[in-house]
């Protein structure tokens, strides 16, 4: 069973579009593509989706190669493609024909991103005395990735994305959405407490929350530990990553996602936040990247109906991205938040599971998270009997609002 497993997640695909919604100009482009490597075609089959919500549907197809298999989906809502290329190596090496198959179709979309993988499968020797480790990483910018060494692995396609758990002697359980690392059982403290508190403790008694996204739990969790919070909805998209998070990631959420406060709307977060007359303390947009299909999420328009859910007094908290790999973003999402809120405090810390140092902001019309003193952090996580704080605490509060000068000269208000 020895073997060489290809697989590449690609983003924003710009090449003809009958190859993301014709069955039968797939088949073809995969067929030549095929000849083309020197392998060998047995078989294929090849399924158009019907449209589904006013969106056309994708194809997905199967290449039965004596070698092996290819294997292709298409997402025409979102311009995305996911290919699966496996070869057998046990009687002769094919790995370059594999790769060779693999850079053919995917020069054919044209991505503007794409997360490109390879796995030796199988051994003929004696079985290892320890686990294999097999490197994941994550393509941070197209001349930049960041990984680390996974033993084990569960896949699973969503329907909305692609989601793995990933065993790891770093960080522990890990979870991936979409080729992006998203949390960890031994590092999540990092994004969810720098998240969470400097806005929670900067509220006198938030009471109510909104957390888009954040099926994890581990906002929601890091929300709980503030007494005066008595309601949060957590609206969350996926439900398989809701049940994934229960069933694996119990460290992270430590039960919050069965608490009686905790309320889960599973859903478009636009139509829920569009329907909803409550007003919220706190509203955490707890979601996967900018440049991810949430970036509908973060634009203008939805940052305007997100202020409208807010409670005088409340405050906005998002992730920006990183300042190093993603400054023309991190510039953009500073500008739209000050051109609605009249208090918008960018902050920052190193998240060893993104391998980088990450952007956040505090938006609001009238709340100064840059105002408190450490004595003044202190004394409300005395009072609130906040605990089992592994990042957040008086000094790095403001440690956290302490920007480097590229980032400061990033999210500064340019002058009209």
């Amino acid at each position: 069973m020895q073997g060489l497993h290809l697989t590449a997640d690609l983003y924003q695909c710009a090449g003809d579009t009958a190859y993301m919604l014709c069955a039968d100009t797939l088949a073809t482009l995969c067929r030549t593509q095929v000849h083309a490597s020197g392998l060998t075609l047995v078989d294929d089959k090849w399924v158009t989706f019907p449209p589904y919500n006013g969106q056309p549907g994708g194809v997905t197809g199967t290449v039965l190669l004596a070698e092996s298999h290819l294997a292709i989906h298409t997402w025409p809502e979102t311009g995305n493609v996911t290919i699966d290329v496996y070869v057998c190596n046990f009687s002769s090496d094919n790995s370059g024909k594999a790769r060779a198959l693999m850079e053919g179709v995917i020069a054919a979309y044209a991505p503007a991103r794409r997360v490109y993988q390879e796995l030796q499968r199988g051994d003929i020797g004696p079985a290892p005395a320890s686990p294999m480790l097999e490197w994941v990483e994550e393509q941070l910018t197209p001349d930049a990735r960041f990984g680390f060494a996974a033993t084990a692995r569960q896949q699973q396609r969503t329907r909305y994305q692609h989601m793995e758990l990933l065993d790891t002697p770093r960080f522990g359980r890990v979870l991936r959405l979409d080729g992006c690392f998203m949390t960890s059982e031994r590092e999540e403290f990092f994004y969810h407490e720098a998240l969470v508190h400097p806005a929670a403790i900067a509220h006198a008694a938030p009471r109510n929350a909104l957390i888009l996204g954040g099926g994890d739990g581990g906002a929601a969790e890091e929300l709980l530990k503030h007494p005066s919070v008595e309601r949060i909805v957590l609206a969350e998209l996926d439900e398989a990553v809701v049940q994934a998070a229960r069933t694996h990631l119990r460290s992270i959420h430590r039960g919050a996602l069965d608490d009686a406060r905790v309320q889960l709307q599973l859903g478009d977060a636009h139509a829920y936040v569009d329907a909803c007359s409550e007003r919220f303390d706190l509203v955490l947009m707890d979601l996967t990247d900018p440049d991810t299909p949430a970036s509908a999420l973060y634009s203008e328009a939805a940052l305007a109906r997100t202020q409208r859910v807010l409670a005088p007094g409340g405050a906005l908290v998002l992730h920006l991205g990183s300042p190093v790999f993603h400054p023309e973003q991190v510039r953009s999402l500073a500008a739209s938040l000050r051109a609605r809120f009249a208090q918008v405090h960018c902050y920052g810390l190193y998240i060893p599971l993104y391998g980088a140092y990450w952007g956040f902001a505090v938006a609001s019309d009238s709340l100064d998270p840059t105002t408190l003193t450490p004595f003044d952090v202190a004394q409300r996580l005395a009072e609130r009997a906040v605990a089992d704080l592994q990042y957040y605490n008086r000094a790095t509060h403001g440690a956290l609002f302490a920007l480097p000068t590229y980032y400061q000269q990033l999210v500064q208000p340019q002058p009209a």
